[in-house]
This record gives structure tokens, sequence and C-alpha cells, in this order.
């Protein structure tokens, strides 16, 4: 190699230095033949060693799958030494998310056979001890392993022959060849990845003890079975042979989405909460729900048949981030077996329920759909689509052709977030966009998409174009963010007349009604203003209250009525001459505090929006609501039912009277949040669990309305997660958030270290989700944060179970075999994160996290 260099430079030096201006042409001919055989020749030498490298690699498979199978055979023996002094231990606080191995740097120098495999056995086993023996650090992020260490300087300079600056091609061609490398050593490591992940620890059950040991996130977890149990590990457990069926859903989205309210021929309101599409009668108060989507529905449209409906969703669960793919391989075949966890448009019948069409199955849609809407000249032919990705495309669809439909054309709509797409009714091919800093009014030849930008002119441009209406002229009305309404005429980007400040701030939705008016909503002032659509004159105003929220959205109701949608998640109706009333109430915010009445149809709700609500199962209507000062967390009723705990994200807990909804008692146990809190059975005790690792006990008196404190329980290493009492009211057991089970004494809070002691105790409850007469809810391999919330019906028959994948789950109980057969429904687009049975075990409750929606299961 060096020769070879020597005489290029030898000759380069030569023809430079030619004086005959016509040689150098010639000259310059020999120096990329001299450079392209150097090249050649260091390219072939690097395929033969990365050739080399992957020969040795694949020798060395035996020897790295004895080395691992070694590795996990000691780090079992050690497992089940430390297992003998668990019990005298206490263990340091896991965090709540499942554990995911940062990358690895990878050096851009090669290294050599030897070095890669020293490394590789070293990432094998630093894997392995991060997993099962690695103490975690108490509430705190888990520790991101360490990065090999960098090649030796030896190995940099055997692999840098061609990085000379006078050479920079050579360096870009060696730099593209370390790729392979790279790429080879990636992959090796993600093969070792897989094989540890699938050989994780079984759960094992010792029949001289009578305990079961099951893993999660490979942490040992003891669980003892009562005395008289037969237990038969291999035994496979069948689904319940009662099922559910969603009965009714409370809530609506109305805080971040527009236009998603509508009124069907059919006298049903259509608009959608979590994963469901809801379809309520509001005066037989009935309603049908459409359940095609697999996580949050985004958008709506009403085709002009008014029986079709369009439906958009975001990214399901595994595919939340930009990850559009290039192709559209995933839309071949039937649409009902296609990855359905990819944003898409669903078109169904509002009849019958049934999927028609989905369009963009094929990776065609970016994060979420975020506007839709159908044509209306040509009778509702085609569909336009807006999803949320950087560059918010705007597809144009055949909805119709096909079960998957027929993609006519898309284009990049704008940088900047759209807010809405509308098809002109009078202009076939003609549809309108509107967001941030712009309105676009785009024309459809040929099957591409002209765009041209509206023409603000001599007026200010408002930061965000809200919404926009279209009169049966044909022109087309806006409204922004600086609460102004400007007119566009139909066929023109420019504006003809403009009604400045006719808000106090955003107007976010206009609508001409079907005498001729048209309503403007305000996002700030929550004024809905009534203009003549003629003269533009205002003639009617009302203000809707502040506890409602501001307009969302505005849509014709029956006869005169007005629908309003608003962005605290309520639906009303009325007209501007009476006052609107509340049809739909719903939270805001995360969603965790579930209770239930424990002699009526009724159950309690609490969430971050700190709002708390006392619902009626049986008329589906919210009996009473109440703003706190700050946000719930959890809540109980005291057995006699006069009055209902609450714990906050502050530390402070309080007890409302159902009868006034006044607190009767507050108090602030720690400075962290109340994560569970449950009368005794008896309801003599209120036990407290907090994120600061303690249960306060209290004792109670006067009927719920004075409070004692009895102790402290100290021994869980992280936030307690749930609690369960005894049946007589003596005993408690709980969760934390290291995967611990643990017991107490209630009268004084001392822990109960003989965990077999405890084993034929009878519990009120089974809220603790690690138990064993509820292991059977977690999956084989569970990280310990796949399941949020258990509970048991009172008749002892059924458990079910809300996990982090938006399912409600129904198994037999006791649920005692690792992956028990069981029933699962959808319909949240959260983390599901509680669920409760209603005194008379008749229906089920479920509440979802993110999505502040309530779902109502009756038990069949």
């Amino acid at each position: 190699m060096i020769p070879i260099c020597q005489y290029g430079f030898e000759v380069i030096q030569a023809l430079l230095m030619e004086p005959i201006v016509d040689a150098k042409k010639e000259s310059w001919k020999m120096v990329r033949f001299v450079l392209d055989g150097m090249l050649d020749h260091e390219n072939e030498e690097l395929r033969e060693r990365v050739s080399a490298l992957e020969k040795k690699v694949h020798q060395n498979e035996d020897e790295m799958l004895c080395l691992k199978s070694a590795l996990a055979d000691a780090l079992r023996r050690i497992a089940s030494l430390e297992s003998g002094r668990t019990a005298g231990l206490t263990n340091n606080v896991l965090p709540s998310k499942p554990f995911k191995p940062q990358p690895r740097r990878v050096s851009s120098a090669p290294v050599s056979a030897a070095d890669s495999r020293s490394k590789r056995a070293g990432s094998v086993e630093q894997a392995f001890v991060t997993r099962d023996t690695a103490p975690p650090q108490k509430r705190a992020p888990t520790p991101t392993p360490k990065a090999p260490p960098s090649p030796s300087p030896t190995s940099l300079k055997k692999w840098s022959s061609l990085s000379s600056a006078e050479f920079q091609g050579g360096n870009l061609q060696m730099s593209r060849s370390f790729q392979s490398v790279t790429c080879l050593t990636d992959k090796t490591r993600a093969t070792d990845r897989k094989a540890m992940a699938h050989r994780r620890k079984e759960t094992t059950f010792n029949k001289e003890e009578g305990y079961l040991r099951m893993y999660l996130r490979g942490r040992p977890v003891t669980l003892y079975a009562p005395t008289l149990e037969e237990y038969d590990l291999a035994k496979k457990e069948d689904q319940p042979p009662q099922s559910l069926k969603l009965e009714w859903v409370y809530g609506y989205r109305g805080r971040d989405c527009r236009s998603n309210v509508h009124l069907l021929p059919t006298g049903e309101t259509v608009y959608f909460v979590a994963g469901v599409v809801v379809l309520y009668n509001v005066e037989e108060q009935i309603q049908r729900h459409y359940l095609g989507h697999t996580d949050d529905v985004k958008c709506l449209a009403v085709h002009p048949d008014k029986i079709t409906i369009a439906t958009g969703q975001v990214a399901g669960h595994d595919n939340k981030k930009s990850s559009r793919p290039k192709s559209a391989q995933h839309g071949k075949g039937d649409p009902s077996t296609a990855p359905d966890h990819l944003p898409h448009v669903r078109v169904w019948n509002s009849v019958s329920l049934q999927t028609l069409h989905i369009l963009g199955l094929g990776g065609d849609f970016d994060r979420a759909v975020c506007s839709i809407g159908f044509s209306k000249a040509d009778g509702g032919q085609l569909l336009c689509a807006v999803d949320e990705g950087n560059e918010h495309t705007l597809s144009v669809w055949e909805w119709q052709k096909g079960e998957k439909g027929h993609k006519i054309t898309e284009t990049k709509s704008s940088t900047e977030p759209v807010v809405a797409s509308e098809f002109h009714p009078l202009d076939a091919n003609t549809i309108i966009t509107c967001g941030k800093n712009q309105i676009t009014f785009w024309t459809l030849e040929g099957g591409t998409l002209g765009k041209k930008l509206g023409l603000f002119e001599k007026h200010e441009k408002p930061k965000f174009v809200l919404c926009l209406a279209i009169a049966d002229n044909g022109d087309v009305f806006t409204g922004d963010s600086n609460g102004n309404i400007f007119i566009w005429p139909r066929g023109t980007n420019k504006i003809s007349k403009a009604l400045t400040g006719v808000h106090e701030g955003g107007i976010f939705s206009l609508l001409f009604t079907k005498d001729g008016h048209l309503l403007s909503g305000g996002g700030k002032d929550r004024r809905i203003v009534q203009w003549d659509a003629t003269g533009l004159t205002q003639t009617g105003e009302v203000e809707i209250p502040e506890h409602y929220g501001a307009v969302r959205t505005l849509t014709q109701g029956k006869g005169n009525m007005i629908v309003v949608g608003s962005t605290r998640n309520v639906i009303l109706q009325g007209t501007l001459e009476l006052n609107f009333n509340p049809i739909v109430q719903g939270h805001v915010d995360e969603l965790w505090g579930l209770a239930v009445h424990p002699n009526q149809h009724q159950f309690l709700t609490c969430a971050y929006d700190k709002k708390v609500f006392l619902w009626d199962a049986l008329s589906h209507s919210a009996v009473w609501s109440k703003e706190l000062e700050v946000p719930a967390h959890c809540a109980c009723f005291h057995p006699d039912a006069q009055v209902v705990a609450i714990g906050t994200q502050t530390a402070k807990w309080l007890v409302l009277d159902l009868t006034s909804r006044e607190p009767v008692y507050s108090h602030t146990d720690g400075n962290e949040q109340i994560e569970c809190a449950e009368y005794s059975p008896d309801g003599k005790y209120l036990a407290l669990g907090s994120r600061d690792n303690h249960i306060y006990v209290y004792s109670v008196d006067e009927e719920g309305k004075k409070y004692s404190r009895v102790g402290k329980c100290q021994g869980h290493s992280s936030f307690v997660t749930h609690l369960d009492w005894s049946a007589d009211s003596q005993y408690i057991q709980s969760n934390s958030g290291d995967y611990e089970l643990l017991f107490w004494n209630a009268s004084s809070c001392k822990q109960i270290t003989a965990s077999s002691s405890m084993r034929d105790v009878q519990w009120a409850t089974s809220y603790c989700t690690i138990s064993f007469n509820t292991c059977g809810i977690w999956p084989e391999g569970a990280d310990g944060t796949d399941v949020n919330g258990s509970s048991r019906a009172h008749k002892a028959d059924l458990l079910a179970s809300a996990d982090d994948y938006g399912k409600v789950n129904l198994y037999r109980y006791p649920s005692t075999h690792i992956e028990a057969g069981h029933r699962a429904y959808g319909g949240h687009s959260s983390h599901v994160t509680a669920v409760r049975f209603l005194h008379d075990d008749s229906r089920l409750l479920s509440t979802g996290g993110k999505d502040a929606g309530i779902l109502q299961w009756e038990i069949l």
C-alpha cells in the first residue's frame, strides 16, 4: 500500500509542475486514474477485513452462547442465595416505567475481531447484571448502562491508512465502509438483547412451603397460597363465562379538538371521547357506540347523506412518534388484518355501526389525522384529510374505491399547524385549509393540488386562523386569534370585508344557522354572538358560564336549538333567548380517582382538573360536582355512605359530606401525593398510602367526621400504590412501586414480617395487583407497570384489571396462574387507571388517564 501511495504522489507532483497548458487536462485524467486505483485497492482491503471479521463472529457464536448460559446460571445461583435474605432486607425503589436500554455509542473506527468479541462478552455480562442484580437508585430514573470503552489508539491508527488531509475523497469512502462494520456491531448487540429478552425467569411454585414465586422486572415476588389450596402451576385458567358490554360513556373531548359535535337525522348527537365515537339521543337517553378505533379519535366529519361518518385517529401505543413508512406495503390485503395501530381514517355507517372503508393503513398519515372533510358539490365522492406530521400533508381520497379507498393525490400543506380543512360546497374542486399564520385555497385539477395563499393585505395578519364557515353564496368566513371575522369572496384569495375585534381573544367557531344568522363563539370571552348574515350587524349574544369553559364548537341542533362544545369537555344545548344547559359533562385533566357507593348505583370520580363528580349509574348523569383547591388523585366512600375521603397531589387529604358537599375534615401527611385511600370494612379506620413510602392510619368516629392519628406504617422502600383491608378490619396488605407485598397490623401500624402467617386471611377487597389471588392478571415477563389497578366483584367470582395499553380485562376470581384466560375490551385510548364493580356487581366502571373518559360496562 505504501509504495502505491508514494508512486501516486510522484506522478501527481510531476504532472502538476508541467508548464504546458494543453497537457494539464491529460495530467488530471492521470490523477483521477491513480486516485481511483488507490481507492479501489483500499475498499477491497476493507471488504476483506470485514468479511474476515464476520467469519470470526460466526465461528464464535457457540462460544458466546456458552458464555451467556454460564452467566445466566451464575446469576440464578446468586439470586437464589439472595432470595433467602430478601425478607430481612429493604429494597430500593425501581422506576415506575419499563427499563429501556440506551443505545450504546459505537466508534466510527472499526475494531479487531478479538476486541469486538471481548466487548460483546462484557456487554452481555453487564446487561445481565443490570437486569437482575444491580440495585436501582431510590426514586430516580433507571441508570443508563455505561458505554463500552473506546478502541485503543493502536486500533484507530491501524484503520486510518488514508486519513490524510490531502485525500478527503478517500476518507469519505472509508467512512462509508466503516458503516458496514458499525452496522455489524449493532446487529450483534441487538441479537444479544433479544436473546436476553427471551431468557426471562420463569414462575415457580414451592409445594413444600406452599408459595408461588413470580418475577416482575427480574425481581422475585413471593406469594403464599392459602393452606388448603390445591395448586398446579401448569394449569391453564379459562376465560370467565361473563362478558362486558359498553353501556355508557361519560365525557367529551373538546379541550383540543374542533368541529366534533354534529346532529344526525336520527336525533342523535355524535361526538367522541378517548377511542369511542358516541351517538347520543338526548330525548330518549340512549347511547350507541362505534368502537372500531384503536386509539384517540381526533377528528370527525359527516357525509352529505347524513348517515355516513368519517373519523380519524392518532397513532397507536407502538407508533406515537413520527415514523411514516416510505412505502405503503402495510396496506395490502384485508384492512381488518392490517396494522391498525397506524394513524388512519375509518368511514362507517351511523345506523348499522359497520365499518365501510379504512383509509391510510399503508402508512399514508403521520402521527395523527387532525382534520377531515367530505366533498359537497359532487355528493360526497371525495374526502380530504390533513395529518399532524411535520409537513401537515393534505391528501385527497376517493374513499368508496375498494375497502382501503384510493388516494388521488397528496401534497405538503404547511410546516405550521393546520386546524381545519373543508371542501367548498359550490366549487367541487376547491378545498380551504386554515391554521397558524395561514389560510390556503387549494384547487384539485388533473390529480394534483394547486395552492393559493390568502392575502391579508392592509389587515393585520393573525397568528392563527382558527375556524371557517361557508355562506350560501359561496363566500368564506373566517375567525382568527385576534377576534376578527374576515370575508373572502367566492373564487378569490383576498378579503372583501372585515369585522375586527368582535371578540376578546380568539374565535373558535363560526356557524350559519337554518334561519340565516351567523353565530360566532369566543374562546376567551365565552360569548356566542349572533349576526345578521346579510348586513353583518349584531342581533344578539349570550355568555356561557365560566365553569363550563369557553366555546370550542357550534352546531345546529333540533329546531332553533344550538349545541355547544366547550373547552372544559362539556356539551351544552339551548338558545340565545334561553339558558344553555349541559347534556354531557366530564373531566378535563388526567383521571385516577374512582370510588363506588357502598349501597347505591352511584360512583365518584376526581382528577387533576380539581373537579369532583358524583355520578348516578342508572340515570347516567352527574348528581353534583365540586371544584377543589388542589388536584385530586384518589377517593373512597365511608361504609355508612355519609362522607367520602379524597387524597390530593399535594399530600393533603380531605373528607367531604355527601349531602352538603362541604369538607368536614382535612389534614396533610408528608409532602407528597396521596396514592390510595381506603376505609376499613367496619368504618373505624382510614388508611392512606402516600408517595413518601408510608401508610398513615387514622381512627374514625362520629360517622366519619372525626379523625385521630393512630400511627404510620413504615417499611416500604418505594411509594405505596394499592392497599386492602382484611374482612375483620385488623390487617392491611399493600403494594409498592418496587413490587413489594407487605402486611401490617392496623391497630399498631407494625409490619408483619412472617408473610406465611397471612396466607389464610380473608381480604375485603382485591385492589392490590400483586397478591396470590390476583397474580394471574400479570403477563409472563411483565415489567411491573403493565397493570395499574384491579378490583374483585362482591360475589367473588370475577376479577377486573386496568392495564397500560387502554384495555379493561375480565378474569375469573381467584386468578392464580400467570397469563390466565381473560376477556379484553378496548375503548380507552390512554392507560386505564382504575376499575371498580358497583355494589350489586351489575356493572363495571373504568377510568382513563390522559383521555379523562369514564366507561360504564354492563356485565352479561
